[in-house]
């Protein structure tokens, strides 16, 4: 490597280039935009605001989600010497959570907790999965209109995995709340000092309740995931009690926060499309191929860090060991050098291999469960609600750029009986 080698200080940097752009509500509305301005501008850029190196085209994100580190997250020892000693615990969570961790920690956790978050669990699951589906559908039906998101896509995946988990139903709005609040933490890098009590207080609650989940096993052992993650065993090895806490956490946030937002934006998507809309009511057998092109065109989870294992040129850029990278999976899946019409939805999308859900050894672990739940919500809604309207002029979307989901879909329609 010599000194002509091109350095991310060469050419000045254009502010309105940084991902700081996505805390603009307009931009975070419809990002799509701003994103094919990085990919065709600035594939690869060193966001000075950010402190990380950002990359938007296909093969780099792909390069960087199967090559580069996922261990990015600063113990309690480093975040002492950081200045934020009272973060130590979350640091102490996370950093036992295979989302954040290499090889071969990450290998031992991840052979772990897929044998025991099986194929066979998951097809076990679907009858109750379509019935909380129409039962959140029934609750609404008379009124003939509902908060999509309040009344179907939150509730419907907090529900599910209250059910995976083994922890009582009726637990769901609290599993809800957790999630979301420490969603925020993983998803967004506009960081308010204002939530570090409820991140802490979050965790502290999390923790107690699932180790308190843990010992309800051990005195009467039933079905569910987190007694799977107490039995699994691979080559002798075991999870150790903080092991199966930490990835039960991780579990419970990737499962819901994602899936309500695939839920909101793909059924926005929809309606905003009516000829798709009624393509896909008109043929149901097509919701497979629907489910992967929604996954690309209105990515749930937007982006994603990781850091540089070693020296590393792309895009004729020079990448320091050590330094962050954040990966963008949703300009990725508009890049229209791997997607031919990639602002187009295309219901019928065969050669559909989009980041959605990461790729390579972090690849989501709950994918099937994730697809699962989002053909019987779509079959369901558009089977048993007509005439969709979305009934506001103004839309929110919540404020975390990395798990991009509505505030709220309020809508009205014309309510059809479920099929016996």
């Amino acid at each position: 490597m010599t000194d002509q080698t091109p350095i991310k200080a060469a050419a000045p940097f254009d502010p309105s280039l940084s991902l700081f752009q996505l805390l603009d509500p307009a931009v975070h509305a419809d990002p799509y935009p701003f994103y094919q301005r990085l990919r065709e501008e600035a594939p690869v850029m060193w966001d000075p605001f950010m402190h990380t190196w950002v990359v938007t085209r296909y093969e780099d994100v792909h390069v960087v989600l199967k090559e580069f580190s996922a261990d990015r997250t600063p113990d309690p020892k480093k975040m002492e010497a950081l200045g934020l000693p009272s973060l130590g615990p979350v640091a102490d969570v996370m950093a036992k959570q295979m989302l954040f961790l290499d090889a071969p920690d990450h290998t031992r956790l991840r052979k772990l907790c897929m044998s025991a978050f099986t194929p066979r669990r998951v097809e076990a699951m679907e009858e109750v999965v379509q019935r909380i589906a129409n039962d959140l559908i029934d609750a609404s039906a008379p009124r003939g209109e509902m908060d999509v998101i309040a009344d179907f896509a939150e509730p419907y995946p907090a529900i599910v995995t209250a059910g995976l988990l083994g922890v009582p139903l009726e637990d769901h709005r609290q599993l809800k709340a957790w999630s979301a609040t420490f969603a925020e933490m993983l998803g967004n890098f506009q960081h308010n000092p204002d939530r570090i009590r409820d991140v802490l207080k979050c965790v502290a609650d999390m923790t107690g309740y699932f180790r308190d989940a843990v010992r309800e096993q051990e005195r009467e052992p039933h079905d569910g995931l987190i007694r799977s993650l107490m039995d699994a065993e691979v080559d002798g090895q075991r999870l150790s009690e903080d092991e199966v806490i930490a990835n039960t956490i991780v579990t419970m946030v990737g499962g819901q926060e994602t899936t309500t937002n695939l839920i909101g934006s793909g059924l926005l998507t929809l309606i905003g499309q009516p000829d798709k809309l009624a393509q896909l009511r008109d043929n149901p057998d097509i919701i497979d191929t629907a489910v992967e092109e929604l996954l690309r065109f209105e990515s749930p989870s937007q982006h994603t860090a990781r850091i540089v294992k070693q020296d590393t040129m792309m895009g004729g850029k020079l990448m320091r060991k050590g330094e962050a990278v954040m990966a963008v999976m949703a300009a990725g899946n508009r890049d229209p050098e791997r997607f031919p019409n990639p602002d187009t939805l295309d219901l019928m999308r065969t050669d559909n291999r989009h980041l959605a859900f990461g790729w390579a050894a972090h690849f989501c672990f709950g994918a099937a469960l994730a697809r699962m739940e989002a053909r019987i919500a779509y079959t369901t809604l558009l089977a048993r609600l007509g005439d969709i309207r979305v009934t506001s002029d103004t839309l929110e979307w919540r404020t975390n750029s990395g798990l991009r989901g509505l505030k709220a879909l309020p809508i009205a329609f014309r309510a059809v009986e479920a099929a016996a």
